[in-house]
């Protein structure tokens, strides 16, 4: 597998200790906050808006959260090799918890953007150190029961999410949203304390933490590529380490949910807005067409272990992004207008393809490193997921508003189609102009999933090099 010496003296590390049931309670709540955080706030943008000003601004009420929880996945990671898991995820809570408090309290929109920001420093942490303990938990054949459990706790939560920001800012103020994070992190955090016990580790002369190599990533950019790239080769022990580049297994399966992330994009931006004004359906309507595939794909990822038991991890994700691929494919031969039950068809084959695709590839990863190197490989399995997310709003955003410029004469824009369509007035050439802009992004994702299928096929081993629990 050409692992680090760290890898070999750790591959048998012993699992984490506690009141096992307590400690999965903690993590699906913590992960349900960092999967309706990145939700809530979208139904609740008129309220906060008409209270708080500043509409040209409130698109990084999102990209702000998001970046910041990007950024900061590699960091946690290494911080819970170096220090352990409880510390990191006790640590980011807090924070979490601190921003969302601050958001409550929030006086102006540049307010609340700062604080959406620190939240998301805190939601890394959630999401790469609860995969990472979930990892930890369990060996490797009953590592699907509870990767499914926190796959259905991100989809119900993150579909949950609109509806629930729309309820408390209506019915109540939209600094509920916020303010209802912090009695459910509380108790996240107090099963936590009480009930995760780690294996005490050794003092060494490795446990050092590049914090150059830390503020290097919070800065990334596409101009600091290579500073950080600098910095960590000089680092000793460096945030982004070369080895999960180094190894096939690890930068293939990286690669690939890179790939994952960018083709997620397109149904979870474009489809509601396809629905509503191609289909004519209502906004509750346009958000079951998109919410059935967080139906299938849980479901699909529980039982990926009976096929990955037979044909392997590789085989396995192959054979669920090559459906993939063909689902997104047959979304621009739908007939115009068409009926709802076809791309809701599609939206329930396509989550059942995606299960099978990347369960599989997070669970073999983690089997092949140790346990000073799970959560390094974790974040950065996690880190280039969000980084596809990231490229592909983007770039099918640029795809989407050219392909509306081009069919309405220079007067496509999305966010002007949008507003006519709230209104009703808009016309049939916008209407198809919208279907023509969404069947582009979904051939876009068509590539996206196939270049995902042939780094599989050319770069990931046959068979992953899992290590002995």
């Amino acid at each position: 597998m050409g692992s680090t010496s760290s890898a070999a003296r750790e591959a048998a590390r012993p699992a984490t200790t506690g009141r096992r049931g307590a400690v999965v309670a903690a993590l699906m709540l913590s992960m349900a906050l960092a999967a309706l955080d990145a939700t809530i706030v979208s139904t609740a943008v008129p309220q906060i808006v008409g209270d708080l000003g500043g509409f040209s601004v409130f698109s990084w009420l999102f990209s702000g959260y998001l970046l910041a929880v990007t950024v900061t996945l590699p960091v946690y990671g290494k911080l819970s090799d170096t220090f352990g898991r409880k510390p990191v995820l006790i640590a980011g809570s807090v924070v979490f918890l601190l921003g969302s408090l601050l958001c409550a309290v929030a006086w102006n929109m540049g307010a609340l953007i700062a604080f959406r920001i620190v939240q998301g420093l805190g939601g890394g942490a959630l999401q790469g150190t609860v995969q990472t303990l979930a990892a930890d938990l369990y060996p490797l054949k009953d590592r699907p029961k509870i990767q499914s459990k926190l796959s259905t706790v991100w989809a119900v939560s993150a579909v949950a999410g609109p509806g629930l920001g729309g309820v408390l800012a209506a019915y109540a103020d939209w600094r509920w949203i916020f303010l209802i994070n912090l009695p459910i992190g509380a108790v996240a955090l107090r099963l936590i304390v009480r009930h995760l016990h780690e294996p005490e580790r050794e003092a060494t002369a490795h446990a050092r933490v590049d914090w150059a190599g830390a503020l290097a990533v919070f800065a990334c950019g596409g101009v600091l590529i290579a500073v950080v790239v600098l910095v960590e080769r000089r680092a000793a022990e460096p945030i982004i380490p070369g080895w999960v580049w180094r190894r096939r297994t690890i930068a293939a399966v990286n690669l690939a949910l890179g790939a994952l992330g960018l083709l997620m994009v397109a149904p979870s931006v474009f489809l509601p807005t396809y629905a509503q004004s191609v289909l004519g359906l209502a906004p509750v309507a346009a958000g079951f067409v998109l919410s059935v595939w967080t139906l299938s794909w849980p479901v699909s990822a529980a039982l990926s272990q009976h096929v990955y038991r037979r044909i392997g991890f590789r085989n396995t994700a192959m054979l669920g992004i090559g459906t993939a691929a063909l689902i997104l494919f047959a979304f621009p031969f739908l007939p115009y207008p068409g009926q709802a039950w076809q791309p809701t068809l599609l939206m329930l084959l396509l989550g059942a393809a995606l299960g099978l695709f990347q369960l599989p590839l997070i669970v073999g990863v983690q089997s092949t490193v140790g346990w000073a190197e799970r959560g390094t490989t974790t974040a950065s399995v996690l880190f280039c997921r969000q980084t596809g997310q990231t490229i592909g709003a983007a770039v099918f955003g640029a795809v989407a508003n050219g392909v509306l410029a081009a069919r309405l004469g220079g007067a496509g824009d999305l966010d002007s189609v949008t507003r006519a369509l709230d209104s009703g007035t808009a016309p049939e050439a916008t209407r198809r102009a919208i279907a023509d802009a969404v069947h582009a992004v979904y051939l876009g994702a068509a590539g996206a999933a196939a270049l995902a299928f042939l780094v599989l096929l050319f770069l990931a081993p046959r068979k992953f090099p899992v290590l002995k629990d």
